[in-house]
């Protein structure tokens, strides 16, 4: 029998979660009301197979095949008529939805809007919020590529136990096994905001998931060491390194999807701020950390792709407008979601996406009526993985700048399926207007390694490729997705170090300035070049080299540490083959 307690509040938690209230992606006014009277809170039964599956699993990437998109039908209709519109274009979109009256409504809009409807499928399965991300279900593979189950973490909004239970109702429908992380000594709260990994074993968070299961937590959760919470997302997940990174000062949720994402593996997109303005200094500070202390599965440095985080129609950024965003996009195949909010913004983000993206449909969603509630797309939509993943993993060529020193282009991939790999081919070619060139890749003996070379081309050309594999069950999959229309291309040139052929140079102010820990040198290059940045002191006396190598064109930052200098005053000093420059940096 129901406590009193338990029962009065009930009572005044049922209207809370009526079924098109809107409930932020953080607590609500309301529900941390109710939290703080005796500290009630409304937690879930516990769910699924409580205990990790028994085999090693794999989780997947966002951009690997998918076969649905689930969303759930509250509130900001106009966003998920978009977003379903066009995801079913690529794939079955999964709608939860509280009852058969929401679930009709959802139906006729749908339809309205000239849905492909028979892409359309309807789960009645009551639900508190839109928030599918946060609690939904995490799609892991059996030994890389065989059987498709999901993970279901312990949701951080305990209140919400209806979005909790949400990831049973996903597997039932889909008649997929679900593994929880509700059981002690395993139990953990997570979030999928706060998650997200390249597919390959790597995934990063901030570290909120740290404070919310340790000692003391309101979720019944461990407590956990950071070491436990490892083991749990490489038992459940097949997480072998976990970046954790601070959390930042006005992100309310501490989600990194907010200001983050991978693009590939070994590419960061980031969102960026003005010099020192709202989480610029804190970003920058992490990405810092991951820069100097992690490289990509590949053992390469990672990429970076920035991305301005445009400021609210009042001009401010957080604390003092909303959290605007272009990282909390969405793929679906061969289609990218990206959240809108002002064209003259937009226009900039959304070639970012198309350059990176060649051949992918791009498709702007404004989200001026939902990002004020801390979130945008990827918030409230979540991946279901394909049934049957032909997966490959490839480190996409790079621009070749010594090309009368090389011969042929060689392009490696790991490719894998349940049923093994029957051939894999390179399609490549030099003009967007001619037919594919293939060559056949070799596998290497007992391995899943396949390799072929691209045929050595003259100076100045660009290289257009992807590359295309079949399983022994005759499924066919390519890398990127959207080929042959998309592709990856890298450019053949000698290097040149005529002073002409800078173009320009522009060392840009250092922050923060003061400096007292993570410090951020922007630079903005007009070709590739060699440089030299060492920190000096008043005299002049080297204090340390903070970079000597080549940078990239474009837009990119070098770090230094400031907490290891003794107070003071510094000097930044560039080199380059034709010039010399410097900037100061006061140390406290």
């Amino acid at each position: 029998m129901k406590s009193i307690t338990t029962i009065l509040f009930l009572l005044f938690i049922s209207p809370l979660f009526g079924q098109q209230d809107i409930l932020p992606r953080e607590f609500s006014k309301e529900e941390l009301a109710l939290m703080d009277w005796e500290q009630f809170t409304l937690t879930a039964p516990p769910t699924g197979i409580e205990m990790p599956p028994p085999y090693p699993v794999r989780h997947m990437a966002e951009w690997e095949e998918l076969q649905a998109l689930a969303i759930t039908w509250r509130q900001f209709y106009s966003i998920l008529t978009e977003i379903a519109v066009n995801a079913a274009l690529e794939v079955k979109v999964l709608i939860f939805c509280d009852t058969e009256a929401v679930k009709n409504s959802a139906e006729a809009s749908l339809l309205a809007a000239g849905a492909n409807m028979d892409n359309i499928e309807f789960v009645i399965a009551p639900n508190n919020s839109i928030w599918i991300r946060d609690y939904g279900p995490n799609s892991v593979y059996a030994n890389d590529v065989e059987d498709l189950n999901f993970i279901d973490w312990v949701y951080n909004r305990t209140n919400r136990p209806l979005d909790d239970a949400l990831p049973m109702a996903a597997g039932d429908y889909l008649n997929i096994p679900v593994y929880s992380t509700t059981l002690s000594p395993d139990r953990m709260v997570n979030t999928g905001g706060n998650f997200m990994s390249d597919g390959s074993g790597t995934a990063f968070a901030s570290k909120l998931i740290l404070n919310e299961n340790a000692p003391g937590n309101e979720y019944n959760a461990g407590p956990l060491t950071e070491l436990e919470i490892d083991n749990i997302m490489l038992n459940y997940m097949g997480i072998e390194r976990f970046i954790k990174m601070e959390t930042l000062p006005y992100d309310e949720i501490h989600h990194i999807d907010m200001h983050m994402r991978l693009l590939d593996e070994e590419t960061l997109l980031v969102g960026e701020y003005p010099s020192g303005m709202s989480d610029g200094p804190q970003i920058e500070a992490n990405l810092n950390y991951v820069l100097d202390n992690f490289n990509s599965t590949f053992g390469s440095p990672y990429n970076v792709v920035r991305i301005l985080q445009p400021p609210s129609g009042n001009g401010n950024y957080p604390p003092y407008g909303d959290y605007r965003t272009y990282t909390n996009a969405v793929f679906v195949n061969k289609t990218i979601l990206v959240p809108t909010y002002a064209p003259q913004y937009d226009s900039t983000a959304l070639r970012i996406y198309h350059e990176f993206y060649p051949g992918y449909k791009i498709v702007g969603i404004n989200c001026n009526s939902i990002i004020g509630l801390n979130g945008a797309l990827h918030c409230i939509t979540k991946e279901i993985g394909a049934a049957d993943p032909l997966w490959i993993v490839h480190q996409r060529l790079r621009d070749v700048e010594n090309n009368n020193d090389v011969g042929n282009y060689e392009v490696n991939a790991q490719i894998k399926h349940k049923s093994g790999i029957a051939n894999a081919q390179i399609f490549y070619r030099t003009d967007t207007t001619l037919a594919y060139q293939a060559v056949p890749m070799q596998n290497t003996t007992g391995t899943d390694d396949w390799v072929a070379s691209i045929p050595h081309q003259a100076n100045g050309n660009y290289v257009y490729y992807y590359i295309s594999a079949t399983a022994n069950s005759s499924k066919t999959q390519v890398r990127p997705l959207a080929a042959p229309q998309g592709y990856y291309r890298f450019k053949i040139d000698d290097e040149v170090s005529s002073v002409n052929e800078i173009s320009f140079l522009n060392f840009e102010e250092i922050y923060p300035n003061p400096a007292s820990s993570k410090t951020v040198i922007p630079l903005n290059v007009g070709v590739s070049t060699k440089i030299t940045l060492d920190l000096n002191d008043v005299f002049g006396r080297k204090v340390k080299t903070i970079f000597d190598g080549k940078i990239e064109a474009g837009q990119s930052s070098k770090y230094f540490d400031a907490s290891t200098l003794t107070p003071g005053t510094y000097f930044v000093t560039l080199k380059t083959a034709s010039e010399i420059s410097s900037r100061r940096v006061i140390v406290h």
